[in-house]
């Protein structure tokens, strides 16, 4: 497999990183204090086509496909990993739930408006009873005439307070099946914004639903289908996710690496001492697979494989990686890691989520070991 970015995934990286540089690192502490990314910084990642890099051009995206999705989160999590949260629940799993199950009709009338950031997406999937059981859900949706009836609450949903449409799953007569809700349809409420430890200028809200009339035709896919549009959507959030972690790995690799050449202890650099050393080169070895299999599987997810099994790998590994390497970038930095002053406390905050969203990583064990009783234990990546 050739791994040699071509010269439009180039020019995709480096205007991502001259944007993350210049627009959103010097903001990114902000964020986190403040508990929200600017309304102007969202216009401007808008502008630039951000929001709609991995979809084909003729619904107004940038045609990068996954690999090119990865690509922007790589670089963005380097600096802001509250950004790139809102750009994945966006991108990822709020329009992409639209492409994967939408008609025609329904993409041709919401991907251009969600591509171009003139909308912004939510992906309402989770529930208070309905979170690692997700086909427990209980929101319901009846259809009467040529209207859908919807009712329910939805809990932990990211972008929620600030979406214009909603991808929602819900219960049917014929079982789970997903639709496409305009956030300003009556009945539809949007509770506070939630208090996090980490990746806080997200915004994270519960939505209920009251009798919420929905066109018949805003059905994705088929009645009762809806569970399968679901998974799918979720494999490339765990690609995406995989992406992230990798770029904020490699950005407290680097700064691990410059701090501990220049922080002096018992009259050296500290960077001379073993221990260090050990930690920066077990850094570096989480790194090396997290890319590896990151763009792997966004290879293969663009050639239209089934991908569910790698994709929980990259969740799970990426993950635990990231959570180690956020811990020993900390222990690098000892008491100023501890502190506000540098950004190590809020990677090490932020990482914590990391095994929870998209699926917790007791989840992606779960999917994995099936694959594996399934196959008898054959591996069959990239067939």
């Amino acid at each position: 497999m050739n791994f040699n970015l071509t010269d439009e995934q180039k020019m995709l990286r480096g205007l991502v990183k001259e944007f993350v540089d210049g627009e959103v690192r010097p903001l990114a502490q902000k964020i986190d204090e403040d508990e929200e990314i600017p309304k102007v910084l969202i216009k401007k990642i808008a502008e630039m086509g951000f929001l709609g890099v991995a979809f084909p051009e003729e619904y107004g995206g940038g045609g990068f496909g996954e690999f090119g999705y990865c690509l922007l989160q790589e670089e963005m999590t380097r600096a802001c990993n509250s950004t790139a949260t809102f750009i994945g629940a966006h991108q990822s799993i709020g329009t992409n739930a639209i492409y994967l199950g939408g008609s025609e009709s329904i993409k041709r009338k919401y991907l251009p408006q969600l591509t171009s950031g003139e909308k912004i997406a939510a992906f309402a999937l989770t529930e208070a009873g309905a979170g690692s059981d997700t086909f427990n859900l209980t929101t319901k949706a009846e259809l009467k005439g040529d209207k859908w009836i919807l009712n329910g609450n939805k809990v932990w949903i990211t972008n929620a307070g600030i979406a214009n449409v909603f991808s929602v799953f819900a219960r049917t007569e014929k079982g789970i099946s997903g639709f496409v809700v305009d956030a300003d349809t009556p009945g539809i409420t949007v509770g506070p914004k939630e208090k996090k430890l980490g990746i806080r200028g997200s915004v994270t809200n519960t939505i209920t639903f009251e009798d919420v009339e929905i066109p018949k035709e805003n059905l994705l896919g088929q009645d009762g289908k809806g569970f399968l549009i679901a998974m799918q959507t979720l494999d490339a959030g765990r690609i995406g996710l995989g992406a992230g972690c990798l770029g904020a790995s490699k950005e407290l690799f680097e700064l691990s690496t410059v701090y501990a050449k220049q922080r002096k202890q018992f009259g050296s650099s500290i960077s001379k001492f073993q221990a260090v050393q050990f930690m920066l080169a077990e850094i570096a070895a989480k790194i090396y697979p997290m890319e590896s299999i990151v763009y792997r599987t966004a290879n293969n997810y663009d050639l239209k494989k089934d991908i569910a099994n790698e994709a929980a790998i990259v969740k799970l590994f990426c993950s635990e990686a990231m959570a180690e390497i956020a811990d020993k970038a900390l222990q690098i930095h000892g008491g100023m890691g501890f502190s506000r002053e540098l950004p190590l406390e809020r990677y090490y905050r932020d990482a914590r989520i990391l095994k929870i969203f998209e699926g917790t990583n007791e989840i992606q064990k779960m999917i994995i070991g099936r694959y594996a009783i399934k196959d008898n234990g054959k591996w069959k990546v990239d067939e």
